[in-house]
């Protein structure tokens, strides 16, 4: 969000603007090093890396919420609970977590986002679905249309003249100015919040109906859904988003927000159709992500937490260190992180029925 606000107040203006500080841990601009100039192999690896995963994994996991969302819901009704009863204060919850990881971890929390979109829908989930369709118009086309608007702008103004700006290696070497720098920038650095929250809203939503047309049953009426989520995602929405993520910095907006749900959609049709055609014994892989989908909440944090060490100035620095062999050892680094945090999971469910952070919003939840 950050990134698209500079881009198009700079266009605006003309590129007059004063200089600010450098935010500490500010992650350099996604699109900023090389997309659309990409010329050697491991720029074009890099760019190719990140059409893969850039908001696919995001809106996959809103979704996902959403069906959460939606089995909470349909549990309160099968034990006669008034909804949404006591839910408001674990979406508070939620949101408080959120806060202090962003302060704590990672500027580039999705928690806060959450514990906002769950309050809200948490009072549109047991509405009718004529109520619920007429939401998702109108947030989902006002969404689009303010995008694709702000999308325009950006290819059809001049671009700005300007040299990528590098990684600043004192930028990341206190922890304690790091916690300092986002205070001091909290708004501007939980301005994508903006455009978060929108979509969520939106993906819960379709999780929730998605779930109750039975998108995840063995039947018939299941694996016909499962077939048009396929082709949306991977034979529309995947060729485009790969267009658009090599078109370069005017169409990140498109690139991250509205082409990487239909992406999602095909990936949750892919896992579910080869989860229901599986062994119905897990084997150890699966036993792993089973692992880690129990204690998803834990493991979030614990991935940023060891992102961090890694990476930040305060730790061991590897961004700086290895910025010129981008992007292997990142690949590299993604699968240590992965498989620590299904280590963590599945010692810990040995011992315990929920994840650490889990374990804990259920205390405060149920006191």
């Amino acid at each position: 969000m950050r990134v698209a606000a500079a881009v198009i107040g700079e266009r605006v203006t003309g590129g007059h603007h004063h200089e600010r500080r450098r935010e500490p841990a500010q992650v350099v601009d996604f699109f900023q090093d090389f997309v659309g100039t990409a010329t050697t192999f491991a720029e074009r690896a890099e760019v190719g890396l990140r059409v893969l995963t850039n908001g696919k994994f995001l809106a996959l996991l809103t979704i996902l919420f959403g069906v959460g969302l939606e089995l909470q819901y349909q549990s309160a009704r099968r034990r006669g609970a008034p909804w949404p009863g006591r839910y408001p204060l674990r979406a508070g919850i939620l949101f408080l977590e959120g806060v202090a990881h962003f302060l704590l971890v990672f500027e580039g929390d999705v928690l806060m986002a959450y514990g906002l979109t769950s309050l809200l829908v948490a009072y549109l989930v047991g509405r009718s679905d004529r109520v619920v369709r007429n939401v998702v118009v109108v947030v989902g086309g006002v969404y689009v249309a303010l995008l694709l608007a702000a999308t325009a702008l950006l290819v059809a103004t001049p671009e700005a003249a300007g040299e990528p700006v590098p990684v600043d290696p004192s930028a990341t070497a206190s922890w304690p100015a790091q916690v300092a720098a986002r205070l001091d920038d909290f708004f501007l650095l939980r301005a994508e919040i903006v455009l978060i929250v929108p979509s969520a809203v939106v993906l819960f939503l379709l999780g929730s109906r998605l779930r109750r047309a039975g998108v995840f049953d063995d039947t018939d009426k299941g694996a016909r859904l499962r077939s048009r989520l396929l082709v949306l995602g991977f034979a529309v929405g995947l060729p485009l988003n790969v267009l658009t993520g090599f078109g370069g910095p005017d169409w990140l907006l498109v690139d991250r927000y509205l082409l990487p749900p239909l992406v999602a959609l095909g990936l949750l049709a892919l896992v579910t159709h080869l989860g229901l055609r599986m062994r119905e014994r897990p084997g150890a892989v699966r036993s792993g992500l089973i692992a880690v989908g129990r204690t998803a909440l834990s493991c979030y944090v614990l991935q940023n937490l060891l992102a961090g060490a890694l990476c930040y100035g305060w730790g061991l620095g590897l961004a700086e260190r290895f910025a010129d062999v981008r992007p292997w050892w990142i690949v590299g680094l993604w699968a240590f992180v992965g498989l620590v945090n299904v280590a963590f999971a599945a010692l810990w469910l040995r011992r315990f029925d929920r994840g650490p952070l889990e374990l804990l919003m259920h205390r405060l939840y149920t006191r």
